[in-house]
């Protein structure tokens, strides 16, 4: 069976590199004109792509955004299956808050013996990772029954960017904001 080995196409990065000037002043970049294969043992040819101009060289570099569910994880990798009960508060001056977060039987318990410990709170979403390591377990009869994690925001720009992780954490996981 024959089998497709990969095409040499050159990176965003390199493309960015080997610009080519216009006669119009306006930079433009593409892939190589050709690569070759041993598919089926007959070569194989790539058209000449369409020049794309572009206005700098950044924008053929910049990283692409994913999207990602937000998740709440206490050991890194595992996700949380448990939704918490959230409890926020701000200063007057708006200036810091601090949230609190309660789970009840958490699943973390059940798969911490196979992944490790409880290495700190992590809010994961596409914006990247608000973390924490004020962590809290409480134990009834000996055995584990909840745990309570607390996020500390030091600034407006960490309200708000933790406002839009748990926006996101409460649209995907049907939560509701109740103000008392």
């Amino acid at each position: 069976m024959a089998t497709l080995q990969s095409l040499a196409f050159s990176s965003p990065l390199s493309q960015c590199l080997q610009q080519t000037r216009l006669h119009s002043g306006l930079l433009c970049w593409g892939v190589r004109r050709s690569a070759e294969s041993t598919f089926n043992g007959k070569s194989l040819r790539v058209s000449r792509p369409q020049w794309a101009p572009l206005r700098r060289c950044t924008q053929a570099s910049r990283s692409i955004k994913m999207m990602v569910k937000p998740k709440i994880q206490f050991i890194q990798g595992t996700d949380e299956q448990t939704i918490p009960d959230v409890r926020l508060t701000k200063s007057k001056d708006g200036t810091n808050g601090v949230a609190i977060f309660k789970f009840e039987q958490p699943s973390v318990f059940d798969s911490s013996g196979e992944f490790g410990d409880i290495t700190g709170f992590y809010m994961i979403d596409e914006e990247g990772v608000l973390s924490s390591v004020d962590v809290n377990a409480k134990f009834v009869n000996g055995k584990p029954a909840g745990i309570e994690a607390k996020y500390i925001m030091r600034t407006p720009r960490d309200w708000d960017r933790f406002m839009r992780f748990m926006e996101r954490y409460a649209n995907d996981n049907g939560l509701s904001f109740i103000k008392k």
